[in-house]
């Protein structure tokens, strides 16, 4: 299924919309990627457990989208966005969204 974070789809037509199509996931943070995390922060530098963690939501919630939007009927997601917000102290829900549309 074709995602994209336009509101068109170049060399298609969309012919109709069918409502919001969504995806999330709710990811916690464990010890052992908070150890590493705390030495890194200490040196400098990029966490890549925490990005390793965040781009796993993120394909989570992408799967999740594209298989509401398959389950709404829809050929394609336009004006796909992502949203974080933290659920609880050291846990974050990762929301990935857009508007299932049909193709001609």
């Amino acid at each position: 299924m074709i995602y994209v974070t336009t509101e068109q789809i170049v060399g298609k037509e969309i012919t109709t919309s069918l409502g919001t199509a969504r995806g999330s996931t709710v990811r916690a943070r464990n010890i052992g990627r908070d150890i590493f995390a705390g030495l890194k922060n200490i040196v400098g530098g990029e966490i890549s457990e925490y990005t390793q963690l965040l781009a796993e939501s993120r394909e989570q919630a992408i799967k999740r989208m594209l298989d509401d939007a398959q389950r709404l009927g829809a050929d394609a997601v336009v004006n796909v966005r992502f949203n974080t917000s933290q659920v609880m102290q050291g846990a974050a829900e990762m929301l990935a969204y857009g508007t299932a549309v049909k193709l001609r």
